[in-house]
């Protein structure tokens, strides 16, 4: 029986666009979509560039390093594989890379301020699933 009483963990589905940036983060690396042409990192992972257009892409590392950009509480679950884990705070987080991510934090919500400095924590959810989550640094 899983953690979440039966009712299967939440896991990304991969498909070819997005499979690089699960690979990755199943290695606990993070990695940005990043434009060949002009350059510019994306985040969602799609096909084509929002900037330019272009399709083409490599994928960059990250440092891990992000700043608050904003925050919630999330106190009734969306899903059945999160009721035992609300209240949930998730943050949105900017890295120097240029995108948001938006993610669940690793710890207390209660010291949370905007724009504090904020690093990439994983969290393995399968032994083939890591997801990254997001704690206060140092």
């Amino acid at each position: 029986m899983s953690e979440t009483g039966g009712v299967p963990p939440l896991v990304p589905e991969p498909d070819q666009v997005s499979a690089p940036f699960w690979d990755a983060c199943r290695r606990h690396e993070l990695v940005v979509q990043t434009c060949t042409a002009c350059g510019r990192a994306r985040y969602h992972p799609r096909p084509m560039c929002p900037h330019c257009g272009s399709m083409e892409h490599t994928w960059e590392p990250a440092s891990g390093d992000a700043v608050l950009y904003s925050w919630v509480v999330a106190h009734r679950p969306v899903l059945p594989a999160l009721a035992d884990r609300v209240p949930l705070p998730i943050v949105l987080v900017e890295l120097p890379e240029g995108v948001r991510m938006v993610g669940n934090l690793a710890g207390d919500a209660g010291e949370l301020v905007i724009g504090m400095p904020m690093r990439v924590a994983w969290v393995d959810v399968t032994g083939t699933c890591a997801l990254p989550a997001w704690r206060p640094a140092g």
